[in-house]
This record gives C-alpha cells, sequence and structure tokens, in this order.
C-alpha cells in the first residue's frame, strides 16, 4: 500500500461489517493503486461497482488518447475518426475527451491503409456498421458466460479480479484466431455464389438487384408464450429457433439472421429454399408439444445485397406472407410457383390470393408441401 487513506477516499464504503471483504477490497486496491490506477478512476469504479472488473478493462487499452490526437498522429481528419467510431456502434466523444487507446492508433492507422487502397469511405463505414452490430452480439454473449463461470456465492473481489484478468489474457487471443478463421469460413463459402459474369465486367461493376428467393419463417404465438413463461425459457426457445435454421440452411440457401421470434434466409434457387423451409418447419414439429409451431412465407424477384442484408419488394412481400400462414405450413407467392424448377417435386395447393399491408394488389398464393410418397 502506497499510503492511501482508502477509508477516507469513500473506497470502503459498506464493508465496516465484512471484514473479509474489506480484505479483499483492500487487497485489490493495493494493486490497482500499484498498477499506477489513479484515484479518480478508483472511485468511479467503486461508486458503479466494477472494481472487480478495472483490471480486465485496463488489460483491454488504457485511454490516454483523444481523437484529435489520433488523427493528427495518423494523418487523417478528426472527422473520419469520429464518424468510424459511430459507425461501430460506440458513442461519439468530443474531439479532445481521452477517450482512446493505443489500439485505437492502429486502427486509424489501418482505417488510412484501407482509403490509400483505393476503397471507398461509404463502403468502408457499412463494413464498420456490420461488424459493430455483430460483434456488439458477441460481446454481450461471451459477457454472461464468462461472469457465469467465474462468479460463485462467496468469492472476493480480488480473486474474481484475478479469475477475468486470466481468462481475458489466456481467452482473448485465442478468440480472435477463431473469429478470423470464421470469417474466412463465411468468405470463402460465399465467394462461391458471388459470381461476376460478362455484363458486370462489361459494365465494371456488379449489378445492383439480383433474382432471389426469400423466406422468413416464424414462431407461432411467440409473443402470447412471453406473457406466461419466464424470459431465460423464451430466450432459449428464440436460440433453438435460431439452431434448426443453421442446421437446415445448406448452400445455396443462407440464413442472413435471426430476429427474436423469427429467421430470414436468402437463396438464388427456390427449390432449394423451399425444401429448407420445408425442413424448418417439420423440425420445429419435432421439438415436441413444448415448442411453438413455425410458419413460413417464401416471395421471389429482384432484391438489393447491402452490408450482409437483402432488400426489396419480395423481402417484404415474404414478411407479410409468413404472417397470414398457417400454423405449420409454408406458402409461397406465385412468382415463387413459377420460377421453381422442380415441379415434380412440390405438391402445390392454391389460396385465395390477398392484399397484403403494403402491396398494392391481392397477390395469388399457394401452400407448398413435398408430394406424398
Amino acid at each position: 500500500m502506497d499510503g492511501t487513506d482508502y477509508a477516507a477516499e469513500g473506497l470502503l464504503e459498506g464493508l465496516d461489517d465484512d471484514a473479509q471483504a474489506r480484505a479483499e477490497r483492500i487487497a485489490l486496491l493495493d494493486r490497482l493503486v500499484a498498477e499506477g490506477v489513479p484515484l479518480p478512476e478508483l472511485r468511479r469504479a467503486a461508486a458503479e461497482d466494477r472494481l472487480a472488473l478495472l483490471q480486465v478493462e485496463r488489460m483491454l487499452g488504457t485511454e490516454e488518447y483523444t481523437p484529435r490526437e489520433v488523427a493528427a498522429r495518423v494523418g487523417l481528419p478528426v472527422e473520419l475518426i469520429l464518424r468510424h467510431r459511430q459507425a461501430l456502434g460506440l458513442p461519439r466523444p468530443d474531439p479532445d475527451d481521452r477517450v482512446l487507446t493505443e489500439s485505437d492508433i492502429e486502427t486509424a492507422a489501418r482505417l488510412k491503409a484501407f482509403h490509400a487502397a483505393g476503397l471507398s469511405e461509404q463502403g468502408i463505414l457499412e463494413v464498420s456498421r456490420v461488424l459493430g452490430e455483430g460483434l456488439a452480439r458477441v460481446a454481450a454473449t461471451l459477457r454472461p458466460l464468462v461472469r457465469d463461470t467465474f462468479l460463485e456465492p462467496g468469492i472476493g473481489e480480488r480473486e474474481l479480479s484475478d479469475r477475468y484478468a486470466t481468462a481475458s489474457a489466456q481467452l482473448g487471443p485465442q478468440l480472435g484466431v477463431v473469429m478470423q478463421h470464421i470469417l474466412n469460413m463465411h468468405l470463402r463459402d460465399q465467394l462461391r455464389t458471388d459470381v461476376v459474369g460478362r455484363a458486370e465486367l462489361v459494365r465494371g461493376g456488379v449489378l445492383g438487384a439480383v433474382e432471389m428467393s426469400i423466406a422468413f419463417a416464424d414462431l407461432v404465438g411467440f409473443t402470447k408464450l412471453g406473457e406466461r413463461v419466464p424470459a431465460e425459457e423464451l430466450g432459449a426457445i428464440a436460440g433453438r429457433l435460431t439452431e434448426l435454421a443453421v442446421e437446415a440452411a445448406q448452400p445455396p440457401v443462407r440464413l442472413v439472421k435471426s430476429i427474436g421470434d423469427a429467421v430470414m434466409l436468402v437463396s438464388p434457387d427456390p427449390d432449394a429454399l423451399l425444401a429448407t423451409s420445408l425442413e424448418i418447419v417439420a423440425a420445429a414439429d419435432a421439438e415436441g408439444e413444448e415448442f411453438p409451431r413455425l410458419r413460413a412465407g417464401v416471395a421471389t424477384g429482384p432484391v438489393l445485397g447491402r452490408a450482409g442484408d437483402w432488400y426489396g419488394s419480395p423481402v417484404n412481400l415474404a414478411s407479410r406472407i409468413t404472417g397470414v400462414a398457417r400454423s405449420g405450413s409454408v406458402v409461397a407467392a406465385g412468382a415463387t410457383r413459377d420460377a421453381a424448377t422442380a415441379s415434380d417435386r412440390w405438391a402445390w395447393s392454391p389460396l385465395p390470393a390477398r392484399r397484403l399491408r403494403g402491396v398494392d394488389h391481392p397477390v395469388p398464393l399457394f401452400r407448398v408441401r413435398a408430394p406424398a410418397a
């Protein structure tokens, strides 16, 4: 200890009646002070009940630079640094706030290299937005996993801090390697279907809209179910839906995203998407009576791919069709039926044309099944 009176600094409040917790707090504070953590930072962490996490926070980077300093150091406009940080889903600081780390300097240097390579600013920001959204979810999923692994009754702050720090030191680098591997696998998988044809070469770029089939599958009665079961159980059901979709979606079908009680899939092959939709609905039925039933809607037409998602009227139409489909069924728009090439593979049952919200004409609908053996 360096002579700091922790009690006088308000760092031991609420611990007078627990000698063990007080001793753990003092040992942790001694270590943090020895590592150079300033008293104002200790007070903030104590007030926010995160002293046990402070060691890991500092391992992840000490905030010692302003955006203006980083911009000057790497030779980029400070506004670009701030826009990039916002695109990642992080708060926009004042240019003179000390909120950036050494890693931010390295990232800014790479950002400059991307610009120098000729990549567009808008494209880089779009990638940043997707990375920010995806990695925020990874962090939100990983945090409780680590917490629940190391947090146990009676554990002291110093020991908990040590466990977090050890996990960060050992698992952090491994996680980076795994994430790089996963990125490479997805890039390889998507490049196999990303064919650049003669028209794109003549035009000097890929064409905007492409013909795709879009499907949504959602859990029937999920909202009402949320009024009866605990949030943890509800989350497990939504997670299981994603697992079923991942298991069923084989190339050329791709799972685009999960949206709580629904999943979105896309494919250039309408037959493959119909087969996958039927498989997911059947898999939900096989989960048993406690698992909600699924319904799916499929539409086909020109859509635009951006930032890993798809946009266009077929996307909206597939979502609307899902909303009117009966439990346990797969319903397709007439355009999907027309586009399906394996006509003998499906049994089509015409349904009354429906006026769907956002569509200015009645939509021909067909329930699709596999033919009876």
